[in-house]
């Protein structure tokens, strides 16, 4: 599957400058990294998100936001926000703004 080019750009562009950014290719689509751990993601057209699984429920509350399906069942922790989600650039950039404050407190890989 492939992934939105420009939604990437923009959490590339809205995370790279922090020190211990790196990105990988990964479930079909691009992983963003801090530290090694994935902050966050491109799947399709919609973001993968890191909510962790005590938030995991009360993310799953919010617009725009469906579980995230791996391999065909959902991964607690983690929630999609969907295209329509992205495409409101303030809600996108709290949702990704979240997803680094938790990669950052996980220890480094």
């Amino acid at each position: 599957m492939a992934y939105n080019e420009q939604l990437a750009d923009k959490i590339r562009t809205q995370i790279s400058s922090h020190p211990a950014y790196s990105e990988r290719k990964m479930f079909g689509g691009i992983g963003f990294m801090i530290a090694g751990n994935m902050a966050c993601g491109v799947h399709g057209d919609g973001l993968m998100a890191r909510v962790g699984k005590e938030r995991y429920e009360e993310a799953l509350t919010r617009p725009h936001v469906t579980q995230f399906m791996g391999s065909g069942r959902p991964m607690k922790g983690w929630i999609r926000l969907t295209a329509e989600g992205c495409a409101d650039e303030p809600y996108l950039k709290k949702w990704v703004d979240d997803c680094l404050k938790i990669a950052e407190a996980l220890p480094p890989k």
